[in-house]
């Protein structure tokens, strides 16, 4: 069990239609390793529903969260990414995870977020098909893979996928 994210902060988004899964796997698996997951959402101590009726609540407010306080960021799936990277708060923070080289980790629709985030120019990713052009239009260079690592960028498919994606993230967090 890895022993360097022991007590680090790692941040998520959430608002409503969030991809169960891939919000709940990830939380629960970083924990597992030690480290404390913080939802963000538009406002704290909301409960926001995903895509499949499972229940979050935000414990804080996307605007109140000081990136310094995290080691990095995972944007999970569904259709609350659309709303989401249209939020000027969600955007600095992406570009300052991207900008320090910390992580930056999406799966399946959460590859919006970095691509409004001005943060994935020339990276290696993967994500839905769905937002395949999306990816490529932003200057990313798109591989069909479960799981794709570039440096401190670590993007998935969709919760199939969600073994390797968490391998990924916590090869990223480990180094």
């Amino acid at each position: 069990m890895p022993t360097n994210i022991n007590g680090k902060k790692v941040l998520m988004f959430v608002d409503n239609i969030y991809e169960d899964l891939e919000l709940w796997y990830p939380k629960l698996r970083l924990e597992e390793a030690g480290a404390t997951v913080v939802l963000a959402g538009p406002k704290a101590g909301v409960t926001y529903m995903g895509k499949h009726g499972y229940p979050a609540v935000s414990e804080a407010a996307i605007a109140d969260i000081n990136g310094d306080d995290f080691i990095g960021v995972i944007c999970a799936g569904g259709f609350a990414p659309d709303k989401l990277r249209r939020d000027a708060r969600v955007k600095s923070l992406v570009a300052h995870f991207a900008g320090k080289g910390q992580l930056v980790a999406a799966i399946c629709h959460g590859g919006w977020i970095p691509i409004s985030a001005g943060a994935y120019w020339g990276v290696r990713v993967t994500g839905s098909p769905g937002i395949k052009d999306d990816l490529e239009n932003a200057g990313c260079i798109w591989v069909d893979a479960p799981a794709v690592v570039d440096r401190h960028f670590v993007s998935s498919r969709k919760p199939d996928d969600l073994p390797a994606f968490c391998k990924g993230v916590l090869q990223v967090l480990t180094r």
